[in-house]
């Protein structure tokens, strides 16, 4: 069935750009954009575009510290490094005009959370949006302004009372965890990699909230090597109760597909189809705990041309109601563009040629796998908080 989709773009979301050799290379943005083109995605009916405006300093307070954007502004016209907010480190170089191409994605959010909170449409995206690591007065993981924190931030302003954040990047979303903390209104569910093993050092079953929000930060740490079926199960034994308790107003949802077999900045297993299985997960939970509003947003993967494209296309897809054909051929034009701009062999087809297929939790807890020992430890720490049995 079709859903309206509102697509936040403007062509000024790929300069968002620290660089030839960084990891965090545009072409995966513009890659992915001319993929869901070739395929119709966009031609599906209710999808349309929004335009997009730079997020204003005010806006941006509503997350980040007055100094931290001065900073950032004076960084992007000098060039010259800022240890103290984070500026010029390898992870966050500097780059011209860094604010202006920060506070366009940071804007393509909230133009995402306009539509959907005013009822322009049901879902909308921001594919270049999910910066989820930026901090109140710094930058952090290749993320200069946190646009996630912001949209949420925004819907909060606007007497949201209730919004629920779910992010599948394999690294965890410190940021966002960190800037809503203290706040009952928001609840942050992050499943990643375990801080034992990846970037940043964070997201512990433990970190679940702050005085008066117990329970509202929920963290499932999962050890490198996991994959499909394992992953799966752990979403399915967390996310779904708690969405179900807390009824948010609004869901918002970062993708980051790092947690692809193929990324190589990360440790986990998932293919394109388990992570195709993620997004129709969290499409049903926006339709049947949020009232059908869903804002969608990219994140990490630097996997740029056998990932990352195909994975967004298949998620705006979802959003769109309609889905991509797993078997499709990918576009010989699409092909021809990767080859010109990158150099690299295109992938042929829409899948990896997997079937996801996993066991639920509820049908037994093994104490000896250590997937299922991160899910109790997530359960037993967040659940009773929520009135939820963590056993069950």
């Amino acid at each position: 069935m079709a859903c309206s989709l509102h697509v936040a773009w403007d062509d000024g979301l790929t300069g968002y750009n620290f660089g030839p050799e960084h990891p965090l290379n545009p072409v995966r943005v513009e890659l992915t954009m001319a993929l869901a083109r070739e395929l119709g995605v966009f031609d599906a009916p209710g999808i349309s575009f929004i335009p997009v405006e730079p997020a204003s300093d005010d806006l941006l307070k509503l997350v980040h510290d007055p100094g931290y954007i001065e900073a950032v502004k004076r960084a992007g016209r000098t060039l010259e490094p800022d240890e103290a907010h984070s500026l010029g480190t390898a992870d966050n170089p500097v780059f011209p005009d860094m604010h202006d191409a920060a506070s366009l994605v940071a804007g393509a959010s909230v133009a995402a959370a306009r539509a959907v909170w005013q009822g322009e449409s049901e879902h909308a995206a921001n594919i270049a949006g999910g910066l989820h690591h930026a901090m109140p007065g710094n930058a952090w993981g290749f993320c200069v302004y946190n646009d996630a924190s912001l949209a949420i931030a925004w819907l909060l302003e606007q007497g949201a009372k209730r919004v629920a954040y779910v992010d599948v990047d394999v690294h965890h979303g410190d940021g966002v965890q960190a800037m809503f903390y203290d706040d009952p209104r928001v609840m942050t569910i992050s499943l990643h990699e375990s801080p034992l093993t990846l970037f940043p050092g964070t997201g512990r079953p433990s970190e679940s909230g702050g005085p008066g929000a117990e329970g509202y930060s929920v963290n499932v740490a999962l050890p490198a090597g996991t994959d499909d079926a394992r992953w799966l199960r752990a979403f399915d034994a967390v996310v779904p109760p708690l969405l179900r308790e807390f009824q948010p107003e609004v869901l918002v949802t970062q993708h980051g597909a790092d947690a692809h077999a193929l990324d190589p900045l990360a440790n986990l297993m998932l293919s394109l189809d388990g992570q195709r299985r993620v997004y129709r997960e969290l499409h049903e939970l926006a339709k049947t705990t949020a009232g059908g509003r869903w804002v969608v947003l990219g994140g990490g993967g630097y996997e740029l041309v056998q990932v990352v494209p195909r994975a967004w296309t298949h998620l705006l897809a979802e959003a769109a109601g309609g889905g991509v054909d797993p078997e499709a051929a990918t576009p010989e034009e699409w092909r021809g563009l990767v080859r010109r701009r990158t150099g690299d062999v295109p992938p042929l087809y829409m899948t990896d040629g997997r079937t996801p297929r996993f066991t639920p939790f509820e049908a037994g807890f093994d104490p000896a796998d250590p997937v299922d020992q991160a899910i109790q430890a997530t359960r037993r720490a967040v659940f009773p908080s929520q009135g939820i049995d963590p056993s069950l």
